[in-house]
């Protein structure tokens, strides 16, 4: 369904979306301790419309193009996961086509990691941060931006109805060289 792209590859395109969001286990929302920020918005359709788990708001921006949704982290964090909620049979023209994400320290140092062309997504739009190297499952980053390069049908101004950032859940016993995943083996994890 999708083939991504990563520095220097062919660009990936995603066509359609997934009604319901469904995310593994062994991913946890990373967006509750981040800070977030839009490079502008309509009254009303701010960031906050971004994060209310409410799809029939949005955000809408107002300005020029590239419109921006930045995603600061007060410590560094591993990340593997975007999903967006998109909806092109309401919004049209608004809807993005074109959706670039960077990755840093802070606004200063910002790296294309990923580029991506949305064909009328019409759900959630699930956007993979692991690398082409097997080794490169998550980033390890201060910072996520998400850029709208281009809108379907010319469109200036975009919407984005929820944005979600997804990283690995991590193992409740640091120490132990594997996790266990149910009750009973953690019961028996260690030694006594």
């Amino acid at each position: 369904m999708a083939t991504e792209s990563s520095e220097g590859e062919e660009e990936g395109k995603i066509t359609g979306g997934n009604k319901h969001l469904v995310i593994e286990d062994d991913h946890r929302e990373m967006g509750i301790k981040a800070a977030w920020s839009v490079s502008s918005c309509k009254p009303g359709n701010g960031v906050s419309s971004l994060r209310d788990d409410n799809l029939d708001t949005y955000w809408q921006s107002d300005g020029a193009q590239p419109h921006l949704v930045n995603i600061q982290f007060q410590k560094k964090v591993k990340l593997q996961l975007v999903v967006l909620y998109l909806d092109f049979k309401l919004d049209e023209s608004y809807t993005p086509s074109k959706i670039s994400i960077r990755a840093g320290d802070g606004f200063h140092n910002l790296k294309e990691i990923k580029t991506m062309e949305l064909v009328k997504p019409t759900g959630w739009v699930y956007l993979s941060l692991s690398g082409n190297d097997p080794r490169e499952t998550f980033v390890n980053t201060f910072m996520l931006q998400i850029a709208v390069l281009s809108n379907h049908l010319n469109g200036r101004d975009t919407h984005v109805r929820q944005i979600k950032v997804y990283g690995p859940r991590p193992n409740p016993f640091p120490h132990q060289p594997f996790q266990f995943t149910s009750r009973e083996f953690i019961a028996y994890s260690s030694v006594r």
